[in-house]
């Protein structure tokens, strides 16, 4: 159906679809242009070399081949919420209903974070929210989602009560998102008919 919309669409235009075979597609386009040549590679090649070389990781470099010993990549943020977590008198009343029908959706990790059905159970208090919520919404890898984006990205990995809510207001105060809404877009104002010349 999609196909057939298209057809339909595109018999409105005059144009002319010409295909050529490989050796005959001698015209540099868009889709046979390469991005990057072998020497550019090779440079990027080298360069990455060096900057593992600057990282003092137990790395063996062959004519062909670079081994890596040991690559171990930390975050402290689960070691903050453990400690936060001892210190939450309400989730410590959760932790004691472990093993209970009350306690059914809450486990306790091997790393000993507090977890309610696989995700992590993040203390009270906004310090620990707000960076979840910032990171989730600025970072470079997520690049502004929506509210149900959001929530939806974050509920994999972690839980409080209220967490919609939060999500929402989060994304409400953010300037970007609001300008980029269309709501808050300056209308074009009504259409005018032209003048008969």
């Amino acid at each position: 159906m999609r196909q057939r919309r298209w057809m339909e669409y595109l018999k409105e235009y005059d144009f002319e679809l010409l295909y050529h075979p490989g050796k005959e597609n001698v015209v540099v386009d868009a889709l046979s242009r390469k991005k990057m040549h072998m020497s550019c590679m090779m440079i990027k090649e080298l360069e990455l070399i060096e900057k593992l070389r600057d990282m003092n990781m137990g790395m063996q470099f062959g004519q062909d081949s670079i081994q890596c010993s040991l690559l171990k990549v930390t975050n402290e943020f689960l070691n903050e919420i453990y400690v936060a977590q001892g210190h939450d008198w309400e989730l410590q009343q959760f932790v004691g209903w472990l093993g209970t029908e009350k306690g059914k959706d809450y486990q306790m990790g091997v790393d000993g974070i507090l977890r309610f059905k696989g995700r992590v159970f993040v203390p009270g208090g906004p310090l620990f929210r707000r960076q979840i919520l910032k990171e989730g919404h600025q970072s470079r890898l997520s690049i502004n989602p929506g509210m149900t984006k959001m929530y939806k990205d974050l509920k994999e990995s972690f839980w409080w009560n209220g967490m919609k809510s939060d999500v929402v207001d989060f994304v409400a105060q953010c300037l970007v998102c609001q300008k980029a809404k269309i709501e808050h877009q300056r209308p074009g104002g009504t259409l005018q008919p032209l003048d008969v010349p």
